[in-house]
């Protein structure tokens, strides 16, 4: 299969199961039926498609790989150009193991227009996968944007009751940040001549123009990780969100600002990315520490699994800042394991939910009683939140630590009162929900995991403990590609930035 344009297969798949929906007849129910029906087969083969991107990767290479190019717009240069390296694999890998977990997820909770809703995440896959396979820049910031549409309907159609609210506030922050990206997009064509990717990273920018350069890819990128303070929108987004909405935005949505942290700030701009890296440091203690506090102080389920991700986040931007190759790793091993926690603690409150339709912390307890499998499945990922070893959470946080720890002992210090300050909360969760007396009377007959919701939470249980046990297939993929980006980033830091033409002649491994 890897003979085919297989990283086009794997991102137009959803938007051609998205079409055919588009086409089914009937009266409502049976539309909906058979929407539901085409989005989990087109999300499910979109995803054993995707695998064969893995099994074929070859993984001592640092160079992108399935690539595919062609003409799109050769008045300027742009081209439709597609691959994926060691740190974009396992990203688009992520989103194809999302979304049909979140089709099934919605399979009973969602109503009303279920045919236009299934669309909607069809469209929304094809445009994360497309983002990080994308090695053109305008392909790049068109799928970036492309996101924020069909997130922002899944939100203010099919959300809370302040929907509306939530789904423009997270519109304008994210618009805020892209206008200005878009005209760092503009500048580099003018500059370097060129919008692809590839050579953009072997192109030595003037020291001046990379500080401009880098702030407006900060303004987009700090909003969508969110970094402290510009997360406000994300917990009213998530507690607004249907479930299903919620894990996809913090499952995948939010490691797109880390992704063009890695590969635009850190591989483009790496003299102005030296330059603000006490900046990253701040902004990311910060975020650590006083988003843990705040979750400490939430009485909604929701919020509280919001402002941990922040947290969580954190973790990744320090990691990748630090730029060593432990750290380096730590944060995408990271922010693989984020996205299958976090997504799947999101649909844990989505089970009780359902049920009781309240999210308030003080409105359960005893659970344990009830639902003993629900309380087996919320517990495993609430250590791997935790960072327990043997859970996805512990190689991610140990790498980031151990990385900064050599570049700067103060801010790995700090960024570790975050794993302390994260049993707090999350513990504290687990145990105000699940143990007690059951008081409540409608929680007396609460019903356990039925088959759907086993279903769903059964991978993500097998993935939580397979990055923990063995997290040497995930990591060896990735080695490379963070090597190559390392090693040119260290060459800056020790003073030695060489020209493109000194850059190019250096071999293979280094450049």
């Amino acid at each position: 299969m890897t003979n085919w344009p297989i990283l086009s297969l794997v991102t137009f798949l959803p938007l051609l199961g998205a079409v055919l929906i588009l086409f089914i007849r009937g009266d409502a129910v049976i539309v909906a039926r058979n929407a539901k029906s085409m989005a989990l087969w087109t999300s499910t083969i979109t995803l054993v498609v995707s695998v064969f991107l893995w099994l074929d990767f070859e993984t001592a290479s640092s160079s992108f790989q399935f690539v595919e190019k062609s003409e799109w717009i050769p008045a300027f240069g742009i081209s439709y150009h597609m691959g994926v390296d060691g740190i974009s694999l396992f990203l688009v890998l992520l989103s194809t193991f999302l979304t049909p977990i979140c089709v099934l997820a919605s399979w009973d909770t969602i109503k009303t227009r279920v045919r236009e809703y299934m669309i909607a995440f069809l469209v929304l896959e094809t445009l994360m996968v497309g983002m990080f396979c994308a090695l053109d820049l305008f392909v790049f910031y068109v799928f970036f944007e492309g996101v924020l549409i069909p997130m922002f309907l899944i939100i203010g159609v099919w959300g809370g009751p302040r929907r509306v609210y939530a789904a423009f506030k997270f519109f304008l922050y994210t618009l805020i940040g892209s206008v200005l990206m878009l005209l760092a997009l503009v500048t580099i064509y003018f500059e370097a001549g060129t919008t692809d990717i590839p050579v953009l990273l072997r192109h030595a920018f003037d020291p001046e123009i990379q500080t401009w350069l880098w702030l407006a890819f900060f303004a987009s990128f700090a909003v969508k990780v969110p970094m402290w303070p510009f997360h406000t929108w994300l917990p009213d987004a998530h507690v607004e969100a249907p479930t299903a909405g919620s894990v996809i935005l913090a499952g995948v949505l939010l490691k797109m600002g880390a992704y063009g942290f890695i590969r635009f700030s850190m591989g483009m701009l790496p003299e102005a990315s030296v330059y603000f890296t006490p900046f990253i440091y701040t902004l990311s203690v910060i975020a650590v520490i006083y988003t843990s506090l705040v979750a400490l102080a939430q009485e909604d389920m929701k919020k509280l699994i919001a402002y941990s991700s922040v947290a969580h986040m954190g973790f990744v931007t320090i990691g990748i800042f630090a730029a060593t190759t432990q750290s380096m790793e730590g944060a995408i091993f990271q922010m693989l394991s984020h996205g299958v926690v976090s997504g799947a603690l999101f649909l844990c409150v989505g089970v009780v939910y359902d049920r009781i339709h309240s999210r308030e912390i003080t409105r359960y307890g005893g659970l344990v009683h009830r639902m003993p499998l629900y309380a087996v499945a919320f517990m495993v990922f609430t250590l791997a939140s935790v960072g327990l070893p043997g859970t996805s959470g512990f190689v991610g946080e140990f790498l980031v630590l151990l990385g900064t720890f050599q570049v700067n002992t103060v801010v790995a210090t700090l960024a570790a009162t975050g794993v302390v300050l994260g049993a707090a909360y999350m513990l504290w969760l687990y145990r105000r929900v699940m143990f007690g007396q059951l008081v409540r009377e409608d929680l007396r007959t609460i019903a356990d995991l039925e088959l759907r919701e086993v279903a769903i939470l059964a991978p993500l249980i097998v993935m939580v403990l397979w990055l923990g046990i063995y997290p040497s297939a995930f990591l060896a993929p990735m080695h490379a590609s963070v090597a190559t980006n390392i090693n040119r980033y260290q060459a800056v830091v020790a003073g030695q930035t060489a020209p493109a033409a000194k850059l190019a002649a250096l071999p293979a491994g280094t450049r």
